[in-house]
């Protein structure tokens, strides 16, 4: 019963953390460049009692909060992203991106105002023994502001005993919650293929060595790693996401060059060395059979996102508390995309966790220029937040 009268509190500012929301939502900024975004979060945090520490990870910042007792020694980290996409929003709201080709198609503006709401609630209440470390994140998208953090010392600085974070989920109802033990989300690492041949007439080609011809069954090669090289129960993506070569006002012309980019998904270590040591086979096999020189550069950018099991059960106890079995998915399928939360939880356990916000039946898909954040759900993601701090926190009677 006490657990509903969370979500019934939050309830009561609902209306300020989506305007709140949306007025972020119309200032989207990119990774790195959160200045805006982070003096609100500041300004926030401080008026409502937190310790504030900024320039962690440059545009990031940490909100420190001791329970109405600290005896326990615990101390719990809660994360929230901030950074915006490069995309130019197509959606037609009164809080619209107000930037040029830059819009929050991530739901990062949601995740921000899910924590501000938790911060608020545990700073009225602070109904926990222990210490809270809300950890508010910059350049999520592809720039690893988790890594600046860590860099900066944050678990050093802050040293927490578990870290929870969260992520809107279209493709869940709203306000269910879904997790899993283990893989959330996969690695994500980048490769670049540069072929050198020799270019010529088209209309002789016998005298060229024609790297569009090479880098063509290079792709197809490539293909065949994931389906002939990888056990079935495994996972893993190979993509071929980008070819340049030639030129297309010159029908008759044979390149000399041609490069290939893309990326690779796997969960596991051992499946993405696989990968990779395959890749470089293929390369060096097919240099040597065409004669030409191939060079792949490999760049492993984000580990897999993995939840330690005990505090992924842990999530799913308190959403089965709070909404009910039937509003929880404790066994969701991992998806194939990338989080950079997964820097912080090789350092610390914890769990990472979806927020299902619906909408994916109508085209609201994440990283698209109509995407938008579904205020409805702000109250179920804050009391997910308090929750996990006051179970793992617990204030015992005096």
């Amino acid at each position: 019963m006490y657990a509903k009268s969370i979500i019934e509190s939050i309830a009561l500012f609902h209306d300020e953390l989506s305007a709140l929301r949306q007025d972020i939502h119309a200032h989207p900024e990119l990774g790195f460049q959160e200045n805006r975004t982070s003096d609100l979060v500041a300004r926030s945090l401080t008026a409502l009692g937190y310790e504030v520490h900024r320039g962690i990870g440059g545009t990031g910042l940490v909100g420190v909060l001791e329970g109405r007792r600290n005896t326990s020694g615990r101390c719990i980290g809660l994360r929230a992203d901030m950074d915006a996409l490069p995309i130019q929003e197509q959606g037609q709201h009164p809080y619209t991106s107000t930037r040029q080709g830059v819009m929050h198609a991530c739901g990062h503006d949601g995740h921000t105002t899910v924590l501000l709401g938790a911060a608020r609630y545990l700073a009225e209440t602070r109904n926990f023994d222990g210490r809270l470390v809300l950890i508010f994140q910059p350049a999520e998208e592809g720039l690893g502001g988790a890594r600046a953090m860590l860099d900066d010392g944050l678990f050093t600085r802050f040293p927490c005993d578990a870290i929870y974070g969260l992520h809107n989920w279209p493709g869940l109802p709203a306000g269910v919650i879904g997790v899993r033990a283990g893989p959330m989300m996969a690695a994500a690492d980048h490769f670049e293929i540069h072929i050198e041949g020799r270019g010529g007439h088209g209309a002789h080609a016998y005298q060229t060595n024609d790297p569009v011809v090479i880098a063509a069954q290079l792709i197809t090669a490539l293909q065949t790693i994931v389906s002939r090289n990888i056990s079935a129960p495994d996972a893993a993506v190979v993509t071929v996401a980008a070819v340049q070569a030639g030129n297309l006002q010159a029908m008759n012309v044979i390149p000399r060059d041609a490069d290939l980019v893309g990326t690779v998904r796997t969960f596991s270590p051992a499946v993405q060395e696989r990968v990779i040591t395959r890749m470089q086979e293929l390369v060096d096999g097919l240099a040597q059979a065409f004669g030409a020189r191939i060079e792949m550069k490999y760049h492993k950018l984000f580990p897999a996102t993995v939840n330690t099991p005990e505090h992924a059960a842990f999530v799913a106890e308190i959403a089965t508390e709070l909404f009910g079995a039937e509003n929880v998915v404790p066994d969701l399928v991992p998806s194939m995309g990338s989080e950079d939360f997964s820097f912080m939880l090789q350092e610390r356990p914890g769990a990472y966790f979806r927020l299902g916000q619906g909408g994916a039946e109508h085209g609201c898909v994440l990283h698209s220029a109509s995407f938008d954040f579904n205020d409805a759900v702000i109250p179920a993601g804050s009391a997910m937040f308090c929750r996990i701090v006051e179970r793992s926190m617990p204030l015992a009677a005096p």
